[in-house]
C-alpha cells in the first residue's frame, strides 16, 4: 500500500492514508510513514476519520476487513472503493507494463529489472513489493518505487489473492510456481491465464528451468537463487531491447533489496542478515546460501508469515527444516531450540514460553491435536530456559501442564497449538 501511495504521488494525485499504528497514542511513525508525510501525505488513525464526502475514492487491500472503520465510513458516504490491484493497474495504464509474478523471487526480479532498464536509459516507472537499497532518496520517498518518464513500467503483481488478473500487461515474467497461499495446481492455473495472449515477451520459469548465464552470475548477490533471479531480469531486459554491454555494467552496481538476504550488521563475531523468507522454497534457498558462506554454523530466528499459510505448508516446512537444520547437526548433544511467544506481550512480565519442537514426530502429533487457546505463563518462574536440560521432554510436559492450569489472555494475545513456529 505504501508503494501504491508513492505511485499515486508520482502521478500527481493528492493522497491521504490510515494506519492502525497511529491510534496507539505513542505518536511513533515508521520510516515509511515518515517518508510519506514528508511528501505531504496526511495520515490518520484507522478509525474512519480520514474518510469524508470529499474523498474521491478509498483504496483497500485484500487484508482490510469489511468491519474496518474507514471502509465502513466509505460505504456510508457512498465513496467509491477500489482494490489496490485495480488502482495500480489504473495508475500504470499509460505505460507498457512489464508485470513480474511468481511464488518466489518476484520482488528481487522486479528490482533487478527496474535497475537494469534504468541503467540502460529506459527511465521506467517501477513499483515493487520490497524496498530497493538507496531508492528512498535519503528518506524523502518510499524506496520500493521509482518515478520515470519512459514508455515502460515494471511492477510486481501479487498472486496471494489472485489479484494479478486485474492487470493487462504488455510483457510478463513468471519466476516459478509452488504451493504457498494456494496449491500449486491453483497457482499454475492463475499464472496460465495471466500470461495468455500477451503482446510482448514472456519469460516463464515454469516452462523450463532457468539456468543462470555467466552474465547473470556477476550480480553481487549471494546464492544460486539470486543468480536465477538475475537471469530472469536479464532475459527480459534483452527482450525489451536493452544492450548487453550496458546490462553487464549495470548488474555489477545492483544495490540489493531490503530484507532479501540483507546484511544488517555484526553482533559479536556473528554477521547478521535479515530475510523475508516464509515458505519452504525461500527458506531453503536462504538457509543453504548462508550455510555455504558460513560453514562454522548459522543460528536462525524464524517468524511464520501467517497462521493459514503455516497450516497449509507445515508438512513441507517439516521436511525442509529437517533437511537443512536438524539433518546437518553432527554433535548429538546439540538440540534445536523452538520457542513460542505471544506476538505482542500485554505487559513486560509476560515471559516467552518454550514449547514442544513441532518438527519432531512427537511434537508434530501433539500440535495437530491441541487446538485450545494457548495459556501464557506469568511470573519469573517461567523465564526462558537457556541451558541444555538432560530431559527436555519431561520439562516440556510440566510446562504444558502448567500452561493449562495458568490464566491466559484472549483475542490477539493468543496463539493456538499447531499455529506456532
Amino acid at each position: 500500500m505504501s508503494a501504491l501511495a508513492q505511485a499515486f504521488l508520482d502521478a500527481g494525485f493528492t493522497v491521504t492514508g490510515a494506519d492502525r499504528s497511529l491510534g496507539d497514542g505513542s505518536g511513533a511513525r515508521s520510516p515509511v510513514l515518515q517518508e510519506l508525510e514528508r511528501q505531504g501525505v496526511r495520515l490518520f488513525p484507522d478509525d474512519g476519520s480520514g474518510v469524508s464526502s470529499t474523498t474521491a475514492r478509498v483504496v483497500i487491500s485484500t487484508a482490510v476487513e469489511e468491519t474496518n472503520p474507514g471502509l465502513r465510513r466509505a460505504r456510508e458516504l457512498g465513496v467509491p472503493v477500489t482494490h489496490r490491484a485495480a488502482a495500480l493497474a489504473e495508475v500504470l495504464s499509460s505505460k507498457k507494463l512489464v508485470a513480474v509474478a511468481g511464488t518466489c523471487g518476484k520482488s528481487t526480479v522486479t528490482a533487478i529489472l527496474g535497475h537494469l532498464l534504468t541503467a540502460c536509459g529506459f527511465d521506467p516507472v517501477v513499483v515493487n513489493g520490497a524496498q530497493i537499497v538507496g531508492w528512498d532518496a535519503a528518506g524523502t520517498r518510499v524506496g520500493s518505487t521509482r518515478g520515470g518518464c519512459g514508455e515502460f513500467a515494471v511492477a510486481e503483481v501479487d498472486e496471494s489473492d489472485k489479484s494479478l488478473v486485474a492487470f493487462k500487461p504488455y510483457a510478463a515474467v513468471v519466476t516459478n510456481a509452488s504451493a504457498d497461499h494456494y496449491s500449486k495446481e491453483e497457482m499454475d492455473a492463475v499464472f496460465d491465464a495471466f500470461v495468455e495472449n500477451l503482446p510482448g515477451p514472456v519469460i516463464d520459469g515454469r516452462a523450463a528451468p532457468i539456468v543462470p548465464s555467466d552474465l547473470a552470475r556477476t550480480i553481487p548477490l549471494p546464492g544460486e537463487h539470486n543468480a536465477v533471479n538475475a537471469e530472469c531480469a536479464v532475459r527480459m531486459a534483452l527482450a525489451l531491447g536493452a544492450e548487453s554491454a550496458k546490462i553487464a555494467a549495470a548488474l555489477k552496481t545492483f544495490p540489493g533489496v531490503e530484507r532479501r538476504l540483507q546484511r544488517v550488521g555484526v553482533c559479536g563475531e556473528a554477521v547478521v542478515y535479515d530475510d523475508y523468507a516464509h515458505n519452504p522454497e525461500k527458506l531453503h534457498a536462504m538457509l543453504t546460501t548462508l550455510q555455504s558462506a558460513y560453514p562454522k554454523g548459522v543460528a536462525v530466528v524464524w517468524r511464520p508469515h501467517g497462521y493459514a499459510p503455516l497450516r497449509k505448508m507445515m508438512d513441507a516446512l517439516v521436511t525442509m527444516f529437517r533437511g537443512t537444520l536438524v539433518g546437518r547437526r553432527t554433535d548429538p548433544s546439540i538440540r534445536t531450540r523452538w520457542w513460542r511467544s505471544l506476538p505482542e506481550p500485554p505487559c513486560s512480565s509476560w515471559k516467552i514460553l518454550r514449547m514442544r519442537n513441532p518438527f519432531s514426530a512427537r511434537g508434530r502429533r501433539r500440535s495437530a491435536h491441541w487446538s485450545r487457546p494457548a495459556r501464557a505463563i506469568r511470573g519469573s518462574r517461567f523465564s526462558p530456559a537457556v541451558s541444555q536440560e538432560r530431559n527436555e521432554d519431561d520439562e516440556d510436559e510440566s510446562r504444558i501442564r502448567a500452561c493449562r492450569r495458568a490464566g491466559g489472555v484472549s483475542g490477539d494475545g493468543c496463539l493456538r497449538r499447531g499455529q506456532e513456529g
